[in-house]
C-alpha cells in the first residue's frame, strides 16, 4: 500500500504471524516520482522520496526491521526499466524485490507502468527476465486478476516461467467484495513458482480459502489497515 506500507506499519503486524512483509510500492525512477507526486496531489497516499534517497531509505527501512524481527523483507517497486529494481536489489538485508505490475492508478497507467505493462508480452518477458538475471536478491512478481483485455492465466503462465521466485496475485474480482478463488484455483495448477494469493482477506477463514484453492500462502493489506488484525496467523 503506497504510502502507508513502511517500516513502522509492518512492525504492528509481524506478531501476529506474519513471516514476509513487504515494503511500498515505492516509485523508482523520474518518470515514476513524477506520477507519484500528481497522485498525491489528489489527496490519496503516496511516498514522495527523491529518486537519489530511495536506495538509501529502503535500506534503512529494511534494517530497522531486520535488526529487531527474523523475517524476509520485500519492496514493491514500480519502474518503467529493469535498472532500478536491479539496484535496489543490491541492498545487503533486502530479501525481494517485487516487481509491480499492479498499480491501476492513472498516473502510473499514463506512463506504460504498473498493470499495463501486462498489455505487452514481449515487454513484460524481457522486462522480467533482465530482473531475474541480474537481481542480487529473490524476484517477486505482482500482478492484478480479471484486468480488462488480460488474459490473468497465460500472463501467470509466461511469469512461471521465467524463474521467478514469488508470483503474487491480487484475485480482484470487479464488482465484488470477495476473492476470485476460481483464478487463484487456475494458476495453482498450471504453475510451479509460490503462489501468494491476495484479496479480500478478512480472517481466518479467507485465508483458508485461498490456500485450498492452491495458493501457498497469503498476503494481507487492506483488512491490516489500522495496524492489526482480528486474527493471528499462527492458527492457521
Amino acid at each position: 500500500m503506497a504510502g502507508i506500507t513502511n517500516a513502522n506499519f509492518v512492525m504492528k503486524l509481524i506478531p501476529f504471524g506474519f513471516d514476509m512483509v513487504t515494503l511500498g510500492g515505492y516509485n523508482t525512477d523520474s518518470q515514476t516520482v513524477a506520477a507519484g507526486k500528481k497522485i498525491l496531489s489528489r489527496g490519496r497516499s503516496e511516498f514522495d522520496i527523491a529518486k537519489d534517497d530511495l536506495i538509501n531509505t529502503i535500506e534503512k527501512e529494511t534494517n530497522l526491521i531486520k535488526n529487531k524481527y527474523n523475517v524476509k523483507v520485500s519492496a514493491n517497486l514500480r519502474a518503467i526499466s529493469p535498472d532500478p529494481i536491479i539496484e535496489i536489489s543490491k541492498i545487503k538485508l533486502l530479501d525481494i524485490v517485487e516487481v509491480n505490475c499492479h498499480c491501476r492508478q492513472k498516473e502510473i497507467l499514463d506512463i506504460g507502468c504498473g498493470q499495463s505493462i501486462l498489455e505487452d508480452t514481449d515487454f513484460l518477458i524481457n522486462y522480467i527476465k533482465n530482473i531475474v538475471k541480474k537481481s542480487k536478491s529473490q524476484v517477486s512478481v505482482k500482478i492484478r486478476a480479471n484486468v480488462e483485455g488480460i488474459d490473468t492465466l497465460k500472463v501467470a503462465k509466461i511469469i512461471d516461467n521465467l524463474s521467478v521466485d514469488y508470483l503474487h496475485i491480487d484475485a480482484m474480482k470487479p464488482g465484488f467484495n470477495y476473492a476470485d478463488l476460481d483464478i487463484i484455483s487456475k494458476i495453482a495448477s498450471e504453475t510451479d513458482t509460490f503462489l501468494i494469493g491476495n484479496n479480500s482477506i478478512r480472517d481466518i477463514e479467507d485465508i483458508n480459502a485461498m490456500i485450498n484453492n492452491g495458493a501457498d500462502g497469503v498476503s494481507i493489506a487492506r483488512a491490516a489497515i489500522n495496524g492489526k488484525i482480528n486474527f493471528n496467523l499462527k492458527q492457521v
